[in-house]
């Protein structure tokens, strides 16, 4: 039993001991690891749908995913892609972390996710069939299957667990915020495990068409390989992306206890709002330097104890040199020297899912002792100065990361993970 001190002093430490992803550099942790270490683009013209229309051509997808592969064919039909993504990425982390569900105090394991878009790529395709068919022609689980709400329930009723369970939709930090808020339900004694991580599946023409209509993405069309390149010079708009990333998070004294395989303790969570525009950056990147420093005193750990930094890196003219100029706010000269990357040079930006994904390649970074480069940055843009490891990732072991996500309406979030000896 937790004894009520302990919950309110927020005593317990809280590790990461299972890790799934899917996402177009690689399927489940190993996999998406792999692809880090290949340091090459996953972007490329986008195929799912015809994107003449549009500026922008180019989208990282995740094309080696076949639901039944994963899932009995009934479920696979009930579940749209969002959903499918979140079910399978939590099933390949409880494997990975080899906690045996049925052994568990199932009402003190729970779920958190984010997305930012849940299932509205599936409502839009069910809007094409309505149009052209009325209602006998729309699938019978749209209602069950647009709300963001599906990703973390659909977990919950697949591994059978009645833990606190929540999907937030904090736009592009959502991933972030999902394990952050998770980490605190340990943390503060109100489960033992939690499934968190981040879900998204937005290529659809509707869904993609807007990002485009607001000019937020790449048009190097004639170059996809090329066109996320965060704090590049040339930079000039993310690219859309696909993919989820899954956590098993435990108490640490139970996870020691059952001998499992330790990735990484998180340490620390921060969030912070802009209050300033839905889709600028204030200016000066004060709330996202805040955001940081609130996880690193939730950590107990000094800006000189930090060895790596996993950035946002959007490869957005705006949001890459705010985020150097916050970075800098909290890491004052020693941001100069700190390795850093902006991984979504990888693997595009899949919105929701993206906080997740980087907090996942935190935890292995951590665990193998490897940094990954920022693939396709050639010539860094004045304003963004720091050790960005350009092109080629780097051997290091580091004790302390701090891992950042930024999103619209002026959200910010950051997490601190820590090496367990």
């Amino acid at each position: 039993m937790v004894m009520l001190h302990e919950r309110m002093n927020g005593t317990r430490r809280v590790v990461i001991t299972g890790v799934g992803a899917i996402t177009p550099i690689g399927t489940t942790g190993s996999g998406m690891w792999d692809g880090l270490t290949r340091q090459q683009s996953a972007v490329t013209a986008l195929t799912r749908f015809d994107p003449s229309p549009f500026r922008s051509h180019n989208a990282a997808e995740v094309n080696d995913f076949v639901p039944t592969d994963h899932l009995e064919q009934r479920k696979a039909k009930r579940l749209d892609r969002f959903s499918q993504f979140s079910v399978v990425g939590a099933q390949m982390a409880l494997a990975d972390s080899e906690l045996d569900l049925a052994a568990e105090n199932r009402e003190r394991v729970g779920a958190m996710m984010g997305t930012a878009l849940g299932g509205i790529g599936y409502a839009e395709s069910q809007l094409g069939a309505y149009m052209e068919g009325g209602l006998r022609a729309v699938d019978a689980t749209l209602a069950l299957a647009v709300f963001g709400g599906a990703s973390s329930c659909n977990i919950a009723i697949e591994l059978g667990i009645s833990g606190p369970n929540s999907t937030n939709a904090m736009s592009c930090a959502s991933g972030t915020i999902a394990i952050g808020d998770a980490y605190r339900q340990i943390r503060d004694g109100y489960a033992d495990v939690m499934i968190a991580g981040g879900s998204e599946a937005p290529l659809a023409p509707l869904c993609y068409g807007a990002f485009a209509l607001i000019r937020a993405m790449s048009t190097r069309n004639d170059d996809p390989a090329s066109a996320s390149r965060p704090f590049d010079k040339d930079r000039d708009g993310f690219v859309m992306g696909e993919g989820a990333a899954v956590l098993v998070l435990e108490e640490y004294g139970r996870a020691v206890a059952r001998g499992a395989k330790i990735y990484a303790e998180v340490a620390g969570y921060g969030t912070t709002n802009d209050a300033y525009h839905m889709t600028a950056p204030l200016p000066d990147g004060s709330q996202a330097a805040r955001s940081m420093q609130l996880a690193l005193d939730d950590a107990h750990v000094s800006p000189a104890e930090i060895g790596y930094v996993n950035t946002h890196g959007s490869s957005t003219p705006l949001n890459d040199s705010t985020e150097t100029a916050a970075i800098k706010k909290v890491l004052g000269e020693r941001a100069y020297s700190v390795p850093m990357s902006g991984t979504k040079g990888y693997y595009g930006h899949a919105l929701g899912a993206s906080g997740a994904i980087e907090a996942a390649i935190c935890a292995l970074a951590i665990d193998r002792e490897w940094l990954p480069p920022t693939v396709n940055l050639k010539v860094a843009d004045a304003a963004c100065d720091l050790n960005f490891l350009p092109a080629v990732g780097r051997a290091e072991r580091v004790e302390h990361v701090l891992s950042n996500s930024f999103g619209f309406g002026g959200i910010n979030a950051a997490l601190v993970l820590r090496r367990v000896i």
